[in-house]
């Protein structure tokens, strides 16, 4: 993500929240727009491929606190000038705002040289071109069964990027054609000028900020250099992901620039739920109904497991209603090999219908056993 979109996109304005918005109404609001305009859902539809991409940057800026301070920081100082001070032709205006703020966290040359010679009481301006730059990070979604939630898949992702344009190879030039270094700023992007009696460093106006002069654009980017990239790709779901679990995957992301490394891929993970079966970290959870004599009597009864045969589990006598019993192994998947446990939540059903045979049964045994009353502690307790 690039300096120029934090200061040239109102991404609060693009996910429809209000700049106080909490966390959770930017989820809310990227994963409503994020899933109107997937290119799944509308494949061949251009805007929606342009929405889609727009709304994921403003999401992976709005959704890191720390990002998101930087922004609403930068957006603050220079979107309204700062001392009275603003850029050529104002951050719309042409600016090349990503070479000005290249590295400004850095130290390196960028938005430092702009006041380097503030107070220096000299003409410093930029020496070097610009360096490698980090590709912007991208973020998707994909959507799993329960069961390769559990066991792990790889699935295939449709990504729109921002990449080179293909026809100009990123010069902004028309094929055949080079751009020229702007003899104002000698390819440094920069000029010194004095600003009330102070030597002040500012983007070129000549070229604004890019150092190079384009005289015959690229029909296909119109001079930017950039394009869009629709690609697909296999992406790897480590088994054990749990539902709205984000997973980073390192060097996916979006090209970069001269030489820069590439930025990082960030794929949410849905899972449907099952049927039969829940988790608990890397442990599945199921709830077995078992008759009222196999609790009280003692019982082996047979267990499903997810994706694979039924064991047995032996239920020992006097098994209580809402036990919860464990088999080993038959787990979910772990990253190193090895798989969680079962756990078995014992429900015991009442009959809803009873024989004569069975009521006198029954009558027998409330009577041989004689039973204390079950709830005398209750009643106890609730005296006080």
């Amino acid at each position: 993500m690039s300096t120029k979109d934090w200061l040239e996109k109102d991404f609060y304005r693009v996910l429809g929240v209000s700049k106080d918005a909490d966390a959770d109404a930017i989820k809310k609001a990227y994963r409503k727009l994020a899933r109107q305009n997937h290119p799944d859902v509308k494949p061949g539809d251009a805007e929606a491929e342009k929405r889609f991409k727009e709304v994921s940057e403003a999401h992976e800026v709005l959704s890191d606190k720390t990002k998101r301070k930087q922004y609403d920081d930068e957006r603050r100082l220079f979107g309204s000038g700062l001392g009275g001070f603003r850029f050529p032709g104002g951050a719309g205006g042409g600016v090349n705002m990503e070479d000005l703020f290249r590295n400004a966290g850095s130290g390196d040359q960028g938005i430092g040289d702009l006041f380097g010679g503030l107070f220096a009481g000299g003409n410093r301006a930029r020496t070097g071109r610009a360096g490698p730059r980090r590709g912007s990070d991208i973020e998707g979604e994909v959507t799993i069964n329960f069961v390769d939630a559990a066991d792990g898949v790889t699935v295939p992702m449709r990504m729109v990027s921002d990449a080179p344009c293909k026809d100009c190879h990123g010069t902004g030039a028309r094929a055949g054609t080079m751009p020229k270094v702007c003899p104002d700023c000698e390819g440094s992007g920069m000029t010194a000028s004095t600003l009330g009696g102070f030597a002040v460093s500012e983007p070129c106006r000549q070229c604004r900020g890019r150092g190079m002069i384009v005289d015959d654009p690229c029909k296909t980017c119109h001079g930017s250099g950039r394009g869009q990239s629709t690609r697909t790709m296999q992406v790897r779901i480590p088994p054990g992901v749990s539902n709205e679990q984000k997973i980073r995957l390192k060097g996916k992301g979006g090209p970069g620039e001269n030489g820069g490394a590439a930025g990082d891929l960030y794929v949410l993970v849905n899972v449907r739920p099952h049927k039969v079966f829940g988790r608990k970290d890397s442990n599945l959870t199921v709830t077995v109904p078992v008759t009222f004599a196999e609790a009280a009597l003692g019982s082996e009864i047979k267990v499903p497991t997810l994706n694979g045969p039924a064991v047995m589990m032996k239920l020992p006598p006097g098994t209580a209603n809402g036990r919860t019993l464990r088999i080993r192994g038959k787990g979910a998947a772990r990253s190193d090999g090895t798989r969680g446990d079962l756990l078995v939540t014992i429900e015991v059903v009442v009959p809803q219908g009873l024989s004569n045979n069975a009521k006198e049964a029954l009558q027998a045994y409330r009577s041989a056993v004689d039973e204390p009353d079950p709830r005398a502690e209750l009643f106890a307790a609730a005296r006080g």
